[in-house]
């Protein structure tokens, strides 16, 4: 079973905070709830909990990719 929350770093601000993954998507930006900065994926990562989460979007870890 796949876990739909994964832990965000921001690096703008350092914060960390739980957010819920969409579940056949990738997630292109975040908000940041603390600094008010939006997070963007970085370049060759297919989203933003590819890059700055502590668990991959669902797509990737089902190997079925995101598509980009």
């Amino acid at each position: 079973m796949m876990l739909p929350v994964s832990e965000i770093t921001r690096p703008a601000c350092g914060g960390r905070t739980e957010a819920r993954m969409p579940g056949g998507a990738c997630q292109f930006s975040f908000d940041c709830p603390l600094c008010g900065r939006v997070l963007r994926r970085e370049p060759g990562d297919c989203c933003v909990f590819c890059s700055c989460g502590t668990v991959p979007s669902p797509p990737v870890r089902s190997g079925a990719g995101c598509g980009n």
